[in-house]
């Protein structure tokens, strides 16, 4: 099942993300973060268990960016992150957003559901923020992806 998070969620959330954030898979999140992003968070949760979480974060007046998508290990291929990412979409739309993208090291993921890759410098400087606080900044190897949304 697919559901908003909630602040209980807040400390499974932070140690999922610390799964792939230790080897450098996704940028790590503070749990201070996660209570602050708490509304972004979307979590596929099975008997009571979260599997997978994944955040679309607002960017500007037509842009969000999937963020912090992550599955459980062992739960891969089971259709989890590709549900998180689907409602993801669908709140994108229902705001009226043209266009959403991830920084990802999994971009046959994205691909497979519509994204494109593009060349990172297409997006706009704001989102750099976040990559600030990344150990890899600037020399950044994640794949940026996009796709339009029809509104």
């Amino acid at each position: 099942m697919i559901r908003h998070a909630r602040i209980s969620d807040a400390r499974d959330i932070h140690q999922l993300l610390l799964i792939y954030a230790k080897d450098g898979q996704l940028l790590g999140r503070s749990l201070s973060d996660i209570y602050e992003t708490i509304r972004y968070f979307y979590v596929f949760e099975e008997d009571g268990k979260i599997l997978g979480v994944g955040a679309l974060e607002i960017c500007w007046e037509d842009l969000a960016e999937i963020r912090s998508l992550a599955v459980a290990p062992g739960q891969q291929g089971k259709g989890v992150g590709r549900e998180i990412v689907a409602s993801c979409l669908t709140e994108a739309r229902e705001l009226e957003l043209k266009r959403v993208f991830a920084l990802t090291y999994q971009p046959e993921f994205f691909e497979k559901m519509g994204f494109y890759e593009i060349e990172k410098s297409e997006l706009p400087h704001k989102v750099w923020g976040v990559c600030l606080k990344c150990v890899k900044f600037p020399d950044c190897d994640e794949n940026a992806l996009a796709i339009e949304l029809s509104v």
